[in-house]
């Protein structure tokens, strides 16, 4: 019996994901085609039902703000799920050729590295403001690791001869490195130092 492989090139079936909180907010079932368009999703916490390769394309179409410059991250943002689909396949294909390694494992890993474990939340007390550090839920740490891998990536594809897919691999790749010039592990050290502080 032959398996299912994503994209008909990567087994996903051996992959496992180490952190403990992260395990059921990372799923990696088989599927050939990582587009189900919402098929399996019925409410607001059901994304992890998603295969996290289709939520990372999902957040290429949707990556948010970053700060005041809304420019740099929808240049190429569009509805285009076949243009995302295409981004991701050329992103894996590149992390295989660089680290000779299986591009979903890698990623994996990565997500593990960029989750942040903590963040800031303000609490008022007496009128005053202050900064508290508090635990990060699960499918949170997830979202903002997706969303500041995706981030940066156009960050560094915007007004660069670099593609996007090309940047995007070198975001991951640093990421499973935990190399602090990726912008998802550069993050995840600045909220965890504000948290140390606000203790």
């Amino acid at each position: 019996m032959s398996r299912i492989m994503l994209f008909n090139k990567w087994d996903t079936s051996a992959i496992k994901v180490e952190d403990k909180g992260l395990q059921a907010y990372i799923t990696l079932q088989p599927l050939i085609v990582p587009r189900t368009g919402g098929r399996n999703v019925f409410g607001m916490f059901w994304k992890t039902k998603n295969n996290i390769v289709e939520r990372l394309m999902n957040k290429l179409m949707v990556p948010g703000h970053k700060g005041k410059k809304h420019k740099v991250t929808s240049g190429r943002c569009c509805g285009k799920a076949v243009n995302k689909y295409n981004i991701v396949e050329k992103c894996l294909t590149i992390i295989e050729s660089r680290v000779k390694k299986n591009p979903v494992e890698v990623f994996v890993k990565a997500l593990e590295n960029a989750a942040p474990r903590e963040e800031i939340t303000t609490i008022e007390y007496g009128g005053a403001k202050y900064p508290k550090a508090v635990e990060c839920s699960p499918q949170r740490r997830v979202d903002f690791a997706l969303k500041m891998m995706v981030q940066g990536s156009y960050a560094k594809s915007f007004n660069a001869k670099k593609s996007i897919a090309e940047a995007l691999a070198d975001e991951i790749i640093k990421a499973f490195n935990l190399d602090q010039s990726s912008n998802a592990i550069a993050k995840k050290l600045e909220l965890e130092r504000q948290c140390d502080a606000s203790r």
